[in-house]
């Protein structure tokens, strides 16, 4: 059976969509003959315009959570009209803390596998596969789902480019919340955001990021000081997050975040597999590496053979005469 229906889950921060939410509209479009939005919340009309503008038709809203993890209610939520019937052919989740927890829950509630990690989709024979990345990204495997249940696909952010359709606002409906007994007991009490200035790393145009070549956590300061002065967002390779250089949310790479700029700058970076999985896609890379059997070479279209301390003292030079 075709693909008629995609449903997907929207996420938004302060009225704005994520910008994951946007790029699986755009792939949802390429898919299905109507895209529809879930959301969990009570601001759905004050996003219904953007969503309508990538193509959603209509955002499936289910009002106040009181509180509760998004889980729980827009999971149940989700499970109880695909039961009545009244569900999508398929369901696309971003790869985000809540997506997560949407999913899993879930598919505890419809008794339905997941396809985690996925970084394309494609109708086959009438039904939905998933691309998904092994071996730290050298591969690629298709996978589908065997089941008659809901297919779910979790999707890796930045695999798809969000470009909007044109469309009307989404028009809002109803999403009733089933009784949810003590899974909804937890509660968020509170949220803690962390300081940033700048660009944020996931839609930044120009990335700047540093590696272990910059020697200890003080010389990381050129790396936030050049992307100060491009107007980037600094980043960071695993290996200096787990040595507590710079926070997590630094982080580019498998288990990071997946980054496509315009310009990635990899200063100290030698270019593990696991880094280059999330960087790779970046419009133009410049990697300055001591090393010039780096692995981080073989995705540059600039490499610079030379010494971090003295290439990014020379760059900010450069550009604080300007």
């Amino acid at each position: 059976m075709a693909v008629s229906k995609i449903w997907v889950f929207a996420e938004a921060t302060d009225g704005k969509v994520a910008t994951i939410t946007l790029e699986m509209l755009a792939k949802a479009r390429e898919l299905a003959g109507t895209v529809e939005a879930v959301y969990g919340g009570v601001d759905a009309e004050a996003i219904a315009a953007e969503l309508g503008a990538h193509g959603a038709t209509t955002v499936h809203a289910t009002g106040d959570l009181a509180g509760a993890l998004a889980g729980v209610p827009v999971g149940a939520a989700i499970a109880a009209a695909v039961d009545a019937g009244n569900g999508p052919d398929a369901l696309f989740l971003g790869t985000t803390y809540d997506g997560r927890d949407v999913a899993g829950r879930l598919s505890v509630r419809l008794d339905a596998p997941v396809i985690t990690n996925v970084v394309d989709l494609a109708e086959r024979d009438g039904a939905l596969v998933g691309v998904e990345p092994i071996f730290g990204g050298t591969q690629n495997v298709i996978t589908k789902f065997t089941s008659d249940k809901m297919p779910i696909f979790l999707i890796r952010p930045k695999s798809f480019a969000a470009e909007e359709s044109g469309g009307a606002p989404a028009a809002v409906a109803s999403l009733v919340v089933p009784d949810l007994g003590s899974t909804a007991g937890a509660t968020i009490v509170t949220r803690h955001v962390e300081e940033k200035s700048g660009p944020s790393l996931d839609d930044a145009s120009i990335v700047v990021a540093g590696g272990r070549g910059m020697g200890d956590s003080d010389k990381y300061q050129l790396v936030e000081d050049l992307a100060k002065l491009l107007g980037a967002a600094p980043g960071a390779s695993r290996a200096i997050v787990d040595a507590g250089w710079v926070p997590y949310s630094y982080q580019v790479g498998q288990t990071g975040k997946v980054v496509k700029p315009t310009v990635y700058v990899a200063a100290g970076i030698s270019g593990a597999t696991q880094h280059l999985v999330g960087m790779k896609g970046s419009k133009n890379i410049i990697a300055i590496n001591k090393d010039p059997e780096a692995p981080i070479f073989s995705v540059a279209d600039l490499g610079i053979v030379g010494d971090v301390h003295k290439v990014l003292p020379k760059l900010i030079e450069t550009l604080k005469s300007r």
